[in-house]
């Protein structure tokens, strides 16, 4: 009560001038009113903290902010004119940034601070597919035998786990080996999936997959089940756990390694491809919902614009003009 007594006087005297220029006492009223895990109010102090240097930047902070404000911050997360670094942001990230700003003035008008100068604006519209392509199943055939060819048992462990489970980067470095168990006589990997704070969720290892793992495990000697599954091998942090940067590059390197060099095929895109060469042969929505853990089924939808690119290839009509005329 202390807390809302004196943001409620300091933006009673700050209504005659700017109210959101002095922020760093009304973002942390509002995260600390929040309901939501610790990550997730880290995040929206992050973001709201960003838009703020963006008013500083651009000599917004000698005025009141205006909803005319609020739309450029939005243009600009897309074409990277508001963001520290200049590049644009993807609409999703753009859309979690607007989602921050939108709350914490609903909160400030609740608490009659300012008015929500955020009411009405829409958020970006989410791209109708993924930004990472998948890649085709000859494609992924391939990079399975460039990595067995020529990355060690650790390397190629991974990539088996992103191509035939699925899984994010992160699902792989939060793994450790006792997570490989048993469960109704078939093996499975628990992961701690994307927004969960405990290994809920599991993936059932193929059987390419579990050789690939079993060939590596064999390689770290004795375990006592506790250790992370996948460890550095460098000097400066061997034997310790991986980090997503770490894995996302063992990816990289090898992608590059059968020609896919862009910024669309990245360890993501081994994920989009366990979806789409999923979707594409059994047709079943809810059969890869399940095997990607998605929370939401419009996610697992998107796939969806992906099949529909492959069978446009692969029609090719305009090839077909060709031969008529």
């Amino acid at each position: 009560m202390e807390t809302q007594v004196v943001t409620q006087q300091q933006g009673a005297d700050m209504l005659e001038t700017a109210p959101q220029y002095n922020t760093d006492a009304f973002i942390q009223a509002f995260i600390a009113q929040l309901d939501c895990k610790e990550s997730s109010r880290q995040l929206y102090g992050r973001t709201l903290k960003q838009f703020f240097a963006w008013v500083q930047r651009t000599g917004r902070a000698q005025k009141p902010l205006q909803r005319a404000d609020i739309l450029a911050y939005r243009d600009g997360l897309i074409n990277g004119s508001a963001t520290e670094d200049g590049s644009p942001r993807s609409s999703l990230t753009a859309a979690s940034y607007l989602t921050s700003l939108k709350l914490f003035y609903e909160w400030l008008e609740s608490e009659q601070i300012c008015p929500n100068i955020t009411a009405g604006i829409r958020l970006p519209k989410r791209a109708k597919k993924f930004e990472r392509e998948p890649l085709t199943n000859t494609q992924a055939h391939e990079l399975i035998e460039q990595t067995a060819a020529t990355a060690n048992t650790r390397d190629t462990a991974i990539i088996n786990l992103l191509l035939r489970c699925g899984l994010r980067t992160i699902e792989v470095v939060r793994a450790d080996v006792q997570d490989i168990q048993q469960k109704g006589g078939t093996m499975v990997l628990y992961v701690q999936g994307k927004g969960h704070t405990s290994k809920d969720n599991f993936v059932i290892l193929s059987d390419k997959c579990r050789a690939a793992l079993t060939a590596y495990l064999q390689t770290r000697g004795n375990l006592t089940g506790t250790e992370p599954l996948f460890t550095c091998d460098s000097n400066n942090n061997k034997g310790g756990r991986m980090t997503t940067r770490t894995i996302s590059g063992i990816a990289k390197k090898h992608l590059k390694g059968i020609g896919l060099d862009s910024r669309s095929y990245t360890a993501h895109s081994l994920r989009h491809t366990a979806a789409c060469s999923l979707l594409e042969s059994t047709g079943d929505m809810q059969l890869v919902q399940m095997t990607l853990r998605h929370a939401n089924p419009a996610t697992t939808q998107l796939y969806t614009y992906h099949i529909d690119e492959r069978r446009r290839l692969q029609a090719a009509a305009e090839m077909k003009l060709d031969r008529l005329f």
